[in-house]
């Protein structure tokens, strides 16, 4: 290669070098002005040091063993013999020739700095790992005891879950430095001709054997730990019946290990003693010897161990070993707290039933999410660049009642702009933030069948929902990109006729990048010239990024889960996002993983709360038993706050999350048979109930747990709660139920609700069938789809009231062509009859009349006839008690009308109530 060739891959090399340096250093700049333009530099100032510290320490022993080893190898080697007549990397070089040039070439050539740039150079590549195990070496430096121990070697579990990872870690290093040391040794001692090895010779000098002999000596002892620890991984086995170390584990496994430990000890002093030897036979038949045995003899005794010695007496043998599984398994995803209580099922709903738990009955939801999302889209979304990416259920005090309510925020997705307006300046300079929300009961419906708004337009309109004073939305589930406020130019807030109404954002975020050198910075770091060449960026301006909530409180806690559903809040007159984050472990021990095999230790223990304005983002402390969460507080101090420290108003919103609720359903599936002959045999093994496929064309899956606001048995007040029926495995009845409770003391309180085993009830997947083999719905629904319109069959809800169930599915119509889905029909199902009508009300008054004649009134006016309408209105026309009487008791059937076709079952019962006595009055008036 000629000089100029050389000089142009250095400048190259150089210049790739210096961009990569740039890029590490852009990061790091703009990470630390963020985290402190939050408050939280001493959060990354922790990350920051955890990771040089580490990887110093790393580097600095990786490097100085490889160096010395290096050196070592270098010195013991000797001078090369050039002309011994032996194949060697020198020889094969075409073009040196005679070997008087190779000599000189050898001769002059800098071992000694070479071998120290190539052990610095293997250090450094090894300690980049280290940034990976940085979170795991500050949980063991600030590791809180669990305060129970496992039941095999009786250590506490926080061993498993701090210090295990650790000491594996370190064991991987050891054994990775020491193969790497043999390999830069014997590779210097053939360079140096010190071991040939080619078709003709092996050679090996005594100096390369004597080294080459400690260092697998070392590797041995250092395989010797591992054995040792390898015995603790026997706690997360899974031979198919045990989850964890089983009775061949106890009683075979681990004294195997026992054995591989010491076999790989006296391997060791086989390569110690061989320091004088002149060969590595020794060595190597020790370190075959040592292969043959732990992959060979080990796994074939275990094998033979299970066949003939467990499998013939499994249940007795692995008796308890299935019970320190089942004991463990609910100790880690906190099953032992569920409380069990009989639910009789007893089919004795009746009027006065409905009527003692109205709160109930006017909250079961007939909104589907997507139906739901789907009308917001066409009513409320107003302009195209505005999104609404979910509808999250939710309750309110609102008008001195407790309901449940579908929120759903109205962001702004920049790039459903029109193409030809995503400008730079459109994109990020002006159209910013998202407004208001969309707020909906989960029950009623205008006479068209669209969703009854309660917080509706933008600036956003109460009808009864509460008010929003600064509705404005930065932060979100659809924001992505960056902006820039504070510019020389407004902000666009909302449409308004023709017109548009701008302003200027006066929150708490937001990066001031009004100086040169940090627009360059911005700019290089997002990769956008506009920033440091745009004349709307003033020195006031600061830049917001980091917008999406789920990764904004991903980079400042990235060692917490994230619930897949982050929902909007209204408190106090603004817009707040509640995010549920978990803490997870996968050495947890004893303990069966999750279906996603990620994780076998779960806790819902942080609520962080983010405030769409601001950008603030809190964590709230919601399991202060969980040693992880107490961990990592004491990590980062100051960054985890006590849940009594959240505002009150806010707390009132705090859900139990689904994610964390299904996967404790899915374990406690199994996990409620706590009897490992039971277990064993999967008597009682349950399931999630089928859903069949729906309409939009998802194929048949499973049900999902659901919110519902209700009186559970045996307590006194309404309250919400997310709960999910349960059936036998293989079945499709009904054989519990299970709910978490989400209010006040009882947050966080699972109840699962058993049926009789000697009762059949009906699970969701035989209603189902009920209603489609139903002549009247099954007509009406091909009627409907003749017509040119579509059907949707919204997800079937089982609500328990008193001891009974009552199903109930909506029905949403929408034209073949259009959006706007249409709740046209309540299907409900009680005691095997399916009612199929225009509203709740309607529905429950055909399947529970009133007593004492008032069903035939019910009846009438849920039919929608006139007959009473003549005569009040004539009545109301004359003068005197009876017309006063008439026309109270018009205004009474009015109102009763518009709480039937509103679906207020309680309020179109208190209406017809009232009116009775006003008609018996006019009655005695009349003789």
């Amino acid at each position: 290669m000629s000089a100029n060739n050389r000089f142009l891959l250095i400048i190259i090399g150089a210049a790739i070098a210096l961009l990569v340096g740039f890029r590490v250093l852009a990061g790091f700049l703009v990470d630390w002005s963020w985290f402190s333009s939050l408050g939280l530099a001493e959060v990354f100032w922790t990350r920051v040091l955890a990771r040089i510290a580490l990887f110093t320490a790393v580097f600095a022993v990786s490097a100085a063993l490889l160096i010395v080893n290096g050196i070592l190898a270098q010195r013991r080697a000797g001078p090369r013999r050039m002309l011994r007549p032996v194949a060697s990397p020198w020889n094969s070089i075409e073009g040196l020739n005679p070997p008087a040039a190779l000599e000189q070439l050898y001769r002059n050539f800098p071992w000694g700095p070479a071998v120290i740039v190539a052990g610095a150079g293997l250090g450094f590549l090894i300690a980049l790992s280290s940034f990976g195990v940085w979170d795991l070496v500050l949980r063991y430096l600030h590791q809180v005891p669990y305060g129970e121990k496992d039941p095999l070697f009786g250590l506490d579990i926080g061993f498993f879950l701090f210090s295990l990872p650790v000491y594996e870690a370190l064991k991987d290093w050891l054994l990775f430095i020491l193969v790497v040391s043999g390999i830069f040794a014997a590779a210097l001692y053939w360079v140096h001709g010190a071991i040939i090895v080619d078709q003709q010779r092996r050679y090996v000098a005594p100096a390369a054997a004597a080294h080459i002999s400690v260092i697998a000596g070392l590797y041995l002892v250092a395989k010797a730990a591992d054995f040792w620890l390898q015995r603790f991984g026997l706690v997360y086995g899974d031979n198919g019946v045990v989850v964890g170390a089983s009775y061949t584990d106890v009683h075979l496994q681990m004294p195997l290990f026992w054995i591989m430990a010491c076999l790989s000890l006296v391997a060791a002093l086989v390569c110690f003693a061989n320091v004088r030897g002149q060969s590595l036979k020794l060595p190597l038949f020790a370190c075959f010897g040592l292969v043959v045995f732990s992959i060979v003899i080990a796994p074939l005794a275990a094998g033979v161990f299970e066949r003939f010695v467990v499998k013939p007496s499994q249940l007795q043998l692995e008796a308890p070993y299935i019970a320190r599984n089942i004991a463990m398994t609910r100790e880690a995803y906190d099953l032992n707290r569920i409380e069990v209580k009989p639910f009789e099922g007893d089919d004795a709903l009746s009027y006065a039933s409905l009527k003692n738990n109205s709160a109930t009955i006017d909250n079961i939801r007939l909104w589907d999410y997507k139906p739901l999302l789907s009308s917001y889209g066409q009513l409320q979304e107003i302009r195209t660049y505005y999104k609404f990416h979910d509808a999250d259920v939710d309750r309110y005090w609102l008008d001195g009642r407790y309901q449940q309510v579908m929120t759903s925020a109205r962001e702004l997705k920049s790039d459903l702009l029109p193409s030809n307006v995503q400008t730079w300046l459109n994109l990020h300079v002006i159209f910013t933030h998202g407004n208001g929300v969309a707020m909906s009961p989960v029950t009623k419906a205008t006479e068209g069948g669209l969703p009854a708004l309660y917080v509706q337009d933008i600036p956003p309109i109460s009808n009864g929902g509460p008010k929003i004073t600064e509705p404005r939305i930065y932060f979100g589930e659809e924001l992505e990109s960056y902006v820039i406020v504070k510019s020389s130019t407004p902000e666009f807030d909302y449409p308004k006729g023709d017109q548009n109404v701008y302003a200027a954002y006066t929150g708490k975020d937001g990066v001031k990048i009004g100086g040169l050198a940090n627009r360059a910075l911005y700019s290089w770091y997002f990769g956008d010239i506009n920033i440091l060449l745009s004349s709307y960026v003033t020195p006031e301006s600061r830049i917001v990024f980091h917008r999406n909530i789920a990764s904004r409180v991903k980079k400042i806690a990235p060692f917490l889960r994230l619930d897949k559903d982050p929902y909007i809040v209204v408190s106090d007159g603004k817009l707040f996002w509640i995010q549920d984050a978990y803490t997870v472990s996968s050495a947890f021990p004893y303990s069966k993983r999750m279906e996603d095999g990620t994780a076998n230790y779960i806790r819902n223990s942080v609520k962080v709360v983010v405030d769409a304005y601001n950008g603030t983002v809190d964590f709230y402390i919601a399991d202060a038993g969980d040693p992880l969460i107490k961990t990592y507080a004491r990590i980062y101090p100051g960054l985890f706050r006590p849940i009594a420290a959240m505002p009150a108003d806010l707390r009132q919103h705090v859900r139990y999350p689904e994610d964390f609720f299904t996967v404790q359903a899915d374990m406690y599936r199994a996990y409620h048979m706590q009897t490992p002959e039971v277990f064993y045999n999967r008597e009682d093994l349950w399931q999630f109930p089928k859903r069949p496929a729906s309409d939009e064309g998802d194929a048949e899956g499973r049900m999902a747990p659901y919110y519902l606001n209700m009186r559970l048995p045996g307590e006194k007040e309404t309250e919400f709660v997310l709960m999910l029926p349960m059936a036998p495995n293989q079945r499709d009845n009904m054989i519990a139920w299970l709910a978490a409770r989400c209010d006040g003391p009882s947050y966080g309180k699972l109840v699962v609700y058993t049926f009789p085993k000697d009762k059949l009830v009906y699970g969701p997947f035989q209603i189902n069938a009920l209603i489609s083999q139903n002549t009247e719905v099954s007509q009406q629904i091909s009627l409907w789809n003749q017509m040119g319109s579509r059907v949707i069959h919204g997800n079937l809800l089982v609500v328990p009231i008193d001891d009974s169930l009552l199903y109930v599915m909506p029905l949403y119509l929408r034209a073949a062509s259009g959006q706007l889905p249409e709740l046209k029909r309540v299907i409900a199902v009680y005691n095997g009859k399916v009612v199929m009508d225009e509203s709740l009300a309607k529905v429950l008054a055909t399947l529970f009349p009133a007593p004492n004649g008032a069903a035939a009134d019910a009846a009438a006016a849920a039919a929608g006839a006139q007959n009473p309408l003549p005569a009040l209105k004539d009545a109301a026309q004359g003068k005197g008690p009876a017309s006063d009487a008439a026309r109270a008791a018009l205004d009474h059937y009015n109102k009763a009308l518009a709480k039937l076709k509103a679906g207020d079952w309680a309020g179109f019962g208190a209406e017809l109530n009232a009116m009775k006595p006003l008609l018996e009055e006019m009655n005695a008036g009349k003789k």
